[in-house]
């Protein structure tokens, strides 16, 4: 037993289904490629962070500071996540996504850790000044490339071949 399929209510249908999807790759794609101007804030919380840190303080402040920094960016994060009107489903991540969180992490890590070194060495006044400066600017050097880098085959997800 078949029903007759008309060819053009089948297009019809099927681009009924497709605009959206397509909508959300577009939104996620406009949300990604923002650039350097989405990372600043973080960047500028970061450079703080490690400018104060570099300071001579009590042990207590160290702690504060820190608290501080995690909820500054804890906050840029709900706020994003607020903003962001494209909610995918954890399965969209694909490796690439999660690969730049690793990389990003491990690259911040070491670089902070190898400016922290060679600022000792050097013995540069102001060395947490100059370690921020250069760690900040790696982030912003890095993170917008990378995460363009990781979204970009979102698109394309569904149709492998």
């Amino acid at each position: 037993m078949s029903t007759p399929v008309d060819a053009e209510r089948a297009w019809a249908d099927l681009q009924r289904i497709r605009v959206p999807q397509e909508r959300v790759y577009d939104e996620l794609e406009r949300c990604t490629v923002t650039g350097r101007r989405g990372y600043l804030p973080i960047a500028a919380v970061m450079w703080v962070y490690l400018a104060v840190s570099g300071l001579d303080l009590p042990p207590w402040s160290l702690w504060v500071v820190l608290v501080a920094y995690v909820g500054a960016l804890a906050a840029m994060g709900v706020r994003s996540s607020r903003k962001s009107r494209v909610r995918l489903h954890r399965s969209r991540y694909t490796w690439r996504v999660y690969a730049v969180f690793g990389v990003a992490g491990v690259l911040g890590g070491a670089s902070i850790v190898l400016t922290s070194w060679l600022v000792e060495w050097a013995e540069i006044p102001y060395g947490s000044l100059v370690q921020a400066t250069i760690c900040a600017g790696l982030f912003l050097l890095f993170t917008a490339p990378a995460n363009r880098w990781a979204f970009a085959p979102m698109r394309h997800y569904g149709s492998r071949r």
